[in-house]
């Protein structure tokens, strides 16, 4: 495993996260998923992903009894604010005070921790005053409770904002978690130069397209029985990949994977830790055997005429609109 100091700090992430959206609490059972929390040990990973939105707060729960009995200072724990949770009131969504700190608390309790390394905001709340939210993420940070602050799918004007009003109040924003592969693009044009001018970088989620980039879904056929296309739920975030022309370029891609000695599934990990401006890319599995795979990818480095053809292999599917990058108008309940 290899490790990136997070955005302009002295803080080191691994270059792989866990990340425990969709499968814990969901997809696999307990004993599963802590057996899948220790492959990703065993194989250097450090940083762990989770959110108190994940399974309606159990994924939480799930992640600390996995993680439970390493060493506290050995690892580094995200989780995030935003999405309605619990009973789904109306106080239980945003990036109010109230929300913030009541979810603060609720975090650390579910996965047995003083503090987290990373908290971030799930999304950005049109209806709370960013004044309000920093704020808040600033006695977070000041009661010991949040080492670090960072935000999620913020476009690059809400990340200025939010960058100058942390700085203002005795704090760093050093990390956003953007959705980001050699299909999804959107935060190349904007959110990246402004991160790199601010200091902050990326860990971004669905680096594989949702296991699209894999290559186990082709065209014209129905998902493998057991993969994340043929779960209702979670492949219903799968759409916007699941095309026959998106499939059918991403089978043409196995030959520079070949031609590296890699698997599709390490191919896309490595082009999406091309980008210096990410510092970790996040997985999840439902197999130890998938997160010891995706440990293959760590310290590629695919030499620049791949990484020009896998673009042009893709030019007419990739998603490039910065406008892509966007947050709920209103809070859903």
């Amino acid at each position: 495993m290899e490790y990136r100091y997070l955005g302009n700090s002295g803080f080191k992430v691994s270059e792989l996260t866990y990340g425990n959206w969709i499968t814990h609490a969901s997809q696999i059972g307990n004993e599963a998923a802590i057996a899948t929390v220790h492959a990703a040990l065993d194989g250097g990973i450090t940083s762990f992903d989770t959110a108190d939105t994940y399974a309606n707060q159990a994924a939480e729960s799930v992640l600390g009894e996995a993680l439970k009995g390493q060493r506290r200072e050995g690892v580094e724990i995200f989780t995030k604010v935003y999405w309605p949770v619990a009973e789904r009131m109306p106080n239980d969504t945003g990036l109010s005070r109230k929300h913030i700190m009541e979810s603060i608390n609720g975090s650390l309790k579910r996965i047995g921790v003083d503090y987290v390394d990373l908290y971030q905001a799930h999304r950005f709340d049109y209806e709370t005053p960013l004044e309000e939210t920093m704020q808040a993420f600033a006695d977070i940070v000041r009661a010991g409770k949040a080492l670090y602050i960072g935000v999620s799918e913020w476009n690059a004007e809400q990340i200025r904002a939010g960058h100058k009003l942390s700085k203002e109040l005795g704090f760093q924003l050093i990390s956003n978690q953007p959705q980001y592969s050699a299909i999804w693009r959107v935060i190349e044009a904007e959110v990246v130069p402004t991160c790199v001018e601010l200091g902050v970088s990326q860990i971004v989620w669905s680096p594989m397209a949702q296991g699209v980039l894999t290559g186990k879904y082709l065209p014209g056929q129905a998902a493998p029985e057991g993969s994340r296309g043929a779960d209702e739920k979670a492949g219903s975030f799968m759409g916007k990949f699941m095309s026959d022309p998106v499939l059918e370029r991403v089978q043409q891609l196995k030959l520079y994977a070949d031609e590296l000695g890699l698997t599709q599934a390490q191919l896309a990990l490595a082009w999406v830790l091309q980008n210096p401006n990410v510092a970790s890319a996040i997985v999840g599995a439902t197999k130890p055997e998938q997160i010891s795979s995706n440990i293959g990818a760590v310290g590629v480095k695919i030499p620049d005429e791949i990484m020009i053809k896998i673009t042009e292999v893709l030019a007419d599917v990739i998603v490039s609109d910065p406008s892509e990058t966007k947050s709920p108008e209103t809070r859903v309940v």
